[in-house]
């Protein structure tokens, strides 16, 4: 738990928990055995309702495409006080070619192995793979394994160029399609508890298909062992380590160089929180301890607001939650933000926001929704772009709905 901010408010009152809480279904006990588990789980859970019932893409194309690189932390203006700044930034990550660790790397099959969730699968045939998950982690991570020849459909979040015209198969945003699935013919399935309904996992299963079901938590930590858990699926587990390696490696240096800009007392860090708005489904949340945004928060140097006033996994907005967060920075998701017509829109329908500092100064920073809690493969870069917002905003683009 973090140290109390000397600014903060001395108690908060969190939203009760969303009354309707999707489940992964019957087989998920080993993601459940602890309250951080759970948590975890729920959060999950509750993006993937959030993202579904509003029928909205995240990202990929349809927001990052156009982004343009900003400088490289290491080049960009910092702030002496990156609370000082006024104005709303995006966090431009654009897309970027597959930088597979192999060509056409070597597989040991079969491959037998207990996945997260306790399940003895066997593997044996890897040439109709689908990797699903929510944020489209996993399908970038087989493509960066050298092995994306083998997949044969993706999910709405998989959207970078090189797997576009892979036949979709979640319709109504993350809703997974059995019969798009069946007609794929798969040999092998990855994938999480973020999609649903699990029952159309549980039918794959009853059709002789066998699914592998991987770590459903996204954070700075589990990177590289969320990556060894693919490779392992696939056969490739000397793959899965080099790839792991590289990964980490880049992360540690992004996580370095943040931290060499970032305050260093705690008094000086930017408060953050993290908002999820649907503007047209009237959906308002933030996100807490057990999000994935808590780590995000503490990897780009912030003070991480929610650890301090309790906020745990995904709750509604409240006045009372704002006033008590008194965030100096806001992190969104670019079609949240767009969703209720940029930062005006913003304070307008959460007026208790305006009672903030980061209201007070517009200071928003939005990213991609596919990108900014998927973790995966491009982490370090999700990382720096996030970082140069926050610290070197002078770098950085206006942000959603402020562009002109």
């Amino acid at each position: 738990m973090p140290q109390p901010h000397p600014t903060a408010h001395p108690t908060a009152h969190p939203t009760a928990e969303p009354t309707a809480e999707p489940t992964p279904g019957p087989t998920a006990t080993a993601l459940t055995r602890t309250p951080t588990a759970r948590r975890r789980l729920l959060a999950l859970a509750v993006v993937a309702l959030l993202l579904s019932s509003c029928g909205l893409r995240p990202g990929g194309h349809d927001d990052a495409g156009d982004d343009v690189a900003t400088p490289p932390l290491s080049e960009a203006k910092v702030l002496d006080d990156p609370r000082s700044w006024e104005g709303a930034v995006h966090a431009a990550l654009p897309d970027e070619p597959v930088d597979p660790v192999a060509d056409s790397p070597t597989q040991t099959l079969p491959v037998t192995l207990t996945d997260s969730q306790g399940t003895r699968v066997t593997v044996t045939d890897t040439s109709r793979v689908l990797a699903l998950d929510i944020y489209g982690t996993l399908s970038r991570t087989v493509y960066e394994l050298g092995l994306g020849d083998s997949l044969v459909g993706r999910d709405i979040s998989t959207q970078f160029d090189e797997a576009e015209d892979l036949p979709l198969v979640t319709s109504n945003g993350h809703d997974l399609n059995a019969e798009a699935i069946l007609e794929l013919d798969p040999t092998l399935i990855i994938t999480d508890t973020s999609l649903g309904p699990w029952d159309v996992v549980l039918q794959m299963r009853d059709a002789g298909i066998p699914v592998v079901v991987v770590d459903s938590t996204r954070s700075v930590d589990n990177v590289g062992s969320l990556t060894q858990e693919v490779a392992r699926a696939l056969g490739v587990p000397d793959v899965g380590s080099r790839l792991a390696d590289r990964l980490e490696k880049q992360t540690r240096s992004t996580l370095a160089e943040i931290a060499a800009v970032a305050p260093k007392r705690v008094q000086d860090k930017p408060r953050m929180v993290f908002l999820y708005v649907r503007g047209q489904a009237g959906v308002y949340y933030m996100f807490g301890e057990g999000s994935g945004a808590d780590t995000l928060i503490t990897a780009l140097g912030g003070y991480d607001v929610a650890g301090e006033i309790g906020w745990n996994g995904m709750k509604p907005v409240t006045d009372e939650g704002i006033i008590d967060a008194q965030p100096d920075v806001v992190l969104m998701m670019t079609k949240g933000l767009e969703s209720v017509d940029g930062v005006d829109g913003l304070l307008e329908r959460l007026p208790a926001l305006a009672q903030t500092p980061a209201g007070q100064k517009r200071r928003i920073v939005d990213m991609s929704d596919a990108q900014i809690l998927g973790y995966g493969p491009r982490t370090a870069a999700v990382l720096e772009a996030l970082a140069v917002a926050v610290y070197a905003p002078g770098s950085a683009a206006p942000a959603a709905g402020e562009r002109r």
